[in-house]
């Protein structure tokens, strides 16, 4: 009771908890004795450095095979794209992780299997996981693209544009994708907090020491300080993000 805090008033309770989430003071890790914020700076740039490049690719892929689904709409490339989509969403996470390491890392011998290192020496240790990373998000991300291309294609300037002759890569990169950015953009901002946070699964089973891996830990271990602060942290992330 004395270290949950729970043998005080309700009322001190909760304002112990305002103005440590004001302050950013979490206080100490019952398991790691040490500073929580000091825990929280170590983990964030394995994380970033995951998480970053892995959503940049995937955000530029996913935008390019859009584009390319909505100009080739209703032919067979698109729908083969589609069911590529649906398929990657529907196979679960640990699969992909599973097959990475055993197949390409295990087997074949192309990656390392696990662990970590400060970059650029160890950027061999990131490149599964950015490769796993861009799967696991890649299908939702082309199909919410392609709708959004989509319904823009569809409108009366496009059909100008084309009339007038306009180059098939000017229409698309120069008037469809400009008039989709506000979706676009709206997606990409509201996915930064979880950036943030880093990959549960793959931070976990690649042995990357970040937020991720960390929020497992402390939840495996009952680290309540550690989990209490990654709650408060996400959650504020994600409501100035959305904001913005």
């Amino acid at each position: 009771r004395h270290e949950l805090g729970t043998d005080q008033p309700m009322l001190t309770q909760y304002g112990e908890f305002l103005w440590q989430t004001v302050t950013f003071d979490f206080g100490r890790s019952w398991q790691e004795k040490r500073p929580v914020s000091e825990l929280i700076l170590s983990g964030l740039g394995p994380s970033l450095s995951l998480a970053v490049p892995a959503f940049f690719l995937e955000t530029v892929l996913a935008l390019a095979l859009a584009l390319y689904c909505a100009f080739y709409r209703g032919t067979v490339v698109d729908r083969s794209i589609v069911v590529a989509a649906v398929a990657g969403i529907s196979v679960p996470s640990l699969a992909y992780i599973i097959f990475g390491q055993y197949f390409l890392a295990f087997e074949w011998k192309m990656f390392p299997i696990f662990g970590y290192d400060r970059l650029p020496a160890g950027a061999a240790f990131l490149v599964l996981p950015m490769i796993i990373w861009v799967l696991l998000g890649l299908g939702s991300e082309v199909r919410f693209y392609r709708a959004v291309m989509l319904e823009e294609i569809q409108q009366d300037y496009v059909r100008t544009a084309a009339a007038k002759g306009l180059p098939t890569g000017r229409i698309l990169f120069r008037h469809v994708l400009k008039n989709a950015l506000i979706p676009v953009i709206t997606r990409v901002v509201i996915s930064i907090p979880f950036l943030m946070l880093g990959s549960l699964l793959i931070e976990l089973f690649f042995g990357i020491p970040g937020l991720g891996n960390m929020t497992v830990e402390a939840l495996n271990r009952s680290d309540f300080p550690v989990v209490k602060a990654f709650v408060v942290i996400g959650s504020v992330l994600y409501i100035v993000f959305s904001i913005l």
